[in-house]
């Protein structure tokens, strides 16, 4: 991917609207900001009735299952967004089920050996292009991306959309750049401030170690959680493991896995040496994250603005104890960050009807075009935009100075979005396999092979 090219233009597109200042496995981990949403959702309602006469010429009983990508996993909102799409389609009846991380690709896989696949899908290129797109299970969206109000969406979003033969499998909807987190109380405890740079909120790999040796001799035996019990906010991991000593997942060209590479070795064998850093087969990212809320743990792998945002537990930015949470890039040798990106849109599964294929895709140009929907649309997610000219989409609420954070600090090092790469579902899970045999004391490059070779042999079947 070309990170510049889409760091530069986010930064362009929120500074420019006037902003004032983890996929994961349980809902918790992506969970938007619920006031925010419901109050753009009932401000819309009056846009509603502008956004063009109602079209009673479609007609179709659709079925949408959607990941929980923000508060697109919460009914109350996504009943205020169908309630918006049916002031122009009322004919058209969309019921939803909502998926999590931990058990929703099994829920998916189950209802396609059933014959009774969703008609519409709410997920990220991984899942939709390299998996379930790449089966010959997906609708191809190419006319979608023809559309005039396509011709903004950010070039490498776009060809994070394309499958190797050159069909689209999805259409995106809003992006994010994914990261750690520290707990300052607990830093400052340990003095190991010092370790960080507030203003970038970079750190070095070797004042990442220097923090962790500190806050562990501090008295917080958890310092760090390596969770592996499952694929949920897997990308934390991933991004830990290669940022430190500059390694890889993948090729450039994203046709084979890399993860048996010396940097990677040097970065698991560091991990695993390190007091205070614990490989936890149990947790899950979602789990990750409720215990750095409560303190247990002094550092998240799982974070992005959306928990930065997060009100569920009280004040925003804070810990359930009112510590101040501070975002973090991963810490690197080369000063060089590639944070994990997720890009979110939809995805429409070939039912053979093309009546309910039709319909879908008037769902779908509604929800990521209209310009008045679209800011909603993206709102809910709590991320970012994929339209280059779609400003304003936070202007006026109270995530605004968060966002705009977000954009400045942590969009420019938005990585390689290599989660396209043939056999992505099964490499994730040999990823969190291969994790769980390290901490139980397997040989990390032992580990890391056995890793490389199953992912690959999943990319060549």
């Amino acid at each position: 991917m070309k990170k510049r090219q889409i760091a530069l233009g986010m930064a362009a597109v929120l500074l420019a609207s006037g902003l004032a200042a983890c996929g994961g496995a349980k809902k918790a981990e992506t969970t938007g900001a619920a006031e925010e949403t419901t109050k753009a959702a009932e401000e819309s309602k009056e846009n509603a009735d502008a956004q063009g006469e109602a079209d009673e010429s479609l007609e179709a009983d659709l079925k949408l299952f959607t990941y929980p990508i923000g508060k697109w996993g919460d009914s109350a909102s996504v009943d205020g967004l169908l309630e918006n799409f049916n002031k122009k389609y009322p004919n058209i009846h969309v019921t939803v089920e909502y998926l999590d991380y931990t058990n929703g690709d099994d829920q998916v896989n189950t209802a396609i050996e059933g014959n009774a696949a969703p008609d519409l899908i709410m997920e990220g290129p991984e899942r939709l292009v390299a998996n379930w797109g790449a089966k010959g299970l997906m609708v191809d969206l190419a006319d979608l991306f023809e559309d005039e109000d396509s011709k903004d969406i950010y070039e490498n979003v776009t060809a994070a959309c394309k499958s190797s033969d050159g069909k689209y499998y999805e259409y995106p909807l809003a992006m994010i750049a994914h990261c750690m987190a520290i707990n300052k109380a607990v830093f400052e405890k340990a003095d190991a401030l010092q370790y960080i740079d507030e203003d970038t909120h970079t750190w070095t790999t070797e004042n990442f170690f220097k923090a962790v040796e500190a806050i562990e001799k501090s008295g917080q035996e958890n310092v760090l959680a390596v969770y592996c019990g499952g694929q949920g906010g897997d990308q934390g991991t991933r991004a830990l493991v290669n940022n430190l000593y500059s390694g890889t997942y993948t090729n450039k060209e994203h046709t084979e896995y890399t993860g048996a590479e010396e940097q990677n070795v040097k970065a698991l064998e560091a991990l695993k040496a390190a007091k205070g850093v614990k490989f936890d087969p149990a947790l899950v990212g979602g789990d990750e994250i409720t215990l750095f809320r409560n303190g247990t743990l002094a550092m998240s792998l799982c974070w992005n603005s959306a928990q930065q945002n997060n009100k569920d537990n009280g004040e925003a930015g804070k810990t359930n104890n009112g510590d101040e949470i501070i975002p973090m890039l991963f810490p690197t040798d080369d000063g060089k960050t590639e944070l994990c990106g997720g890009i979110w849109g939809f995805g429409i599964f070939d039912n053979g009807d093309e009546n309910k294929v039709k319909a879908a895709k008037a769902f779908i140009r509604f929800m990521a075009n209209d310009p008045e929907q679209a800011k909603i649309s993206v709102q809910t997610t709590g991320f970012f935009p994929v339209h280059e000219k779609l400003t304003g989409v936070y202007d006026g609420t109270d995530n605004a100075e968060t966002m705009k954070m977000f954009t400045e600090k942590f969009m420019p090092s938005f990585g390689d979005y290599y989660q396209v790469t043939p056999g992505w579902a099964q490499a994730r899970t040999e990823w969190w396999n291969m994790l769980q045999r390290v901490g139980q004391g397997g040989d990390v490059k032992t580990e890391l092979e056995t890793f490389q070779n199953n992912a690959n042999a999943a990319a060549k079947s």
